[in-house]
């Protein structure tokens, strides 16, 4: 079995209003410092081992369903798990 961590997170080119609220939040008290905010998702996957590669597998969960290819990005961390 695999275990794999994913993280969406808005393009850089895309308004975040959600991560604006937030550094207003910060800023209203007194946090300063912290110049930008941006929101995103986490979600992690445990995958049964298949003949299919890995990597395709979760690329293609990715960009069907997890993400908005259009107007977010994804990464994610495989860690293979010995099963239970």
């Amino acid at each position: 079995m695999y275990k794999v961590k994913v993280y969406v997170t808005l393009r850089e080119s895309v308004l975040d209003p959600q991560g604006a609220a937030v550094k207003g939040a910060l800023h209203s008290m007194d946090y300063l410092d912290v110049t930008d905010v941006r929101i995103g998702k986490y979600m992690e996957l445990t995958i049964e081992k298949t003949d299919r590669d890995i990597d395709e597998v979760i690329n293609e969960v990715c960009t069907r369903l997890l993400a908005n290819p259009v107007i977010e990005d994804y990464r994610y961390e495989i860690e293979e798990s010995v099963a239970q």
